[in-house]
């Protein structure tokens, strides 16, 4: 992946990941493989546990400790009331800016 696309991750992989638990709970690593189904092959997991710790303490996700058969119990991660509304709020400001840059693309004001 290339640095500019990288770079246009960063502000965004919240949101995607936000999406990705929207349609149903998951944990770390699930999470990781949902995104590199999507494409998404470069992602680091330790870039999505950090974004996960950072989402937890915002508020924006439940957790719950499942018992795991390999080792610790697994952090399962929801997306609460909270995190629905801040994903509608990202997909408002994401679908404004896909908007403006078509229009700028194609050369229209």
């Amino acid at each position: 992946m290339g640095k500019q696309m990288t770079e246009m991750l960063k502000g965004t992989l919240e949101g995607i990941v936000l999406a990705i638990l929207s349609v149903r709970p998951a944990y770390g690593y699930e999470i990781t493989a949902r995104l590199r189904e999507q494409g998404f092959s470069d992602i680091a997991e330790g870039t999505i546990y950090a974004l996960l710790v950072r989402i937890e303490q915002k508020g924006l996700v439940d957790v719950e400790k499942i018992p795991s058969e390999k080792g610790p119990p697994r952090k399962v991660y929801s997306l609460n009331a909270q995190g629905k509304r801040y994903l509608e709020e990202f997909w408002r400001a994401w679908n404004f800016l896909v908007e403006r840059l078509e229009q700028l693309r194609e050369g229209r004001r």
